[in-house]
């Protein structure tokens, strides 16, 4: 199994969860971002700059993933796509999205998005939370716990 990072917006917390993770599991790490990302110096992590443009870090993680990868990440268009190539994602927030909910996450990402586009100042997401790194991390764990990692 190999964990990929949609780094762009992935809070420097959860790297850093992460980085701690596969040192200890020993577990592939790829971060992809369309900027210079900082990784420490590991066997384990690597970072991917992908050139600037709109989907292009989700485009490359979707080609590279296969089924039983594990995602970070907290774009919804992506995180169904890669459900549906077999994936695991888990957002920031330690939130795994499945099959079950993500429809209902990308009807509400949906009509968010119509409401904005309606004029409606709609303030975005909460900033990360000790509750939410917390989620992240023992969903994390639980999951890798379960795939025996």
């Amino acid at each position: 199994m190999h964990i990929w990072v949609d780094a762009d917006a992935c809070p420097a917390v959860i790297k850093d969860i992460l980085f701690r993770v596969v040192e200890r599991l020993h577990l592939p790490l790829t971060l992809v971002a369309n900027r210079l990302l900082r990784v420490p110096p590991s066997p384990y992590i690597r970072a991917r700059q992908v050139p600037m443009g709109f989907d292009v870090a989700d485009r490359h993680i979707m080609d590279e993933v296969v089924a039983g990868d594990l995602v970070i990440t907290a774009d919804i268009p992506l995180a169904a796509a890669l459900i549906e190539q077999g994936a695991y994602v888990l957002s920031p927030r330690g939130e795994f999205y499945s099959t079950e909910n993500i429809r209902e996450r990308l009807g509400m990402r949906d009509f968010m998005e119509g409401l904005r586009g309606a004029g409606v100042d709609i303030s975005g997401p909460a900033a990360l939370s000790q509750a939410d790194r917390q989620a992240f991390a023992r969903q994390l764990d639980r999951f890798l716990a379960q795939r025996g990692s």
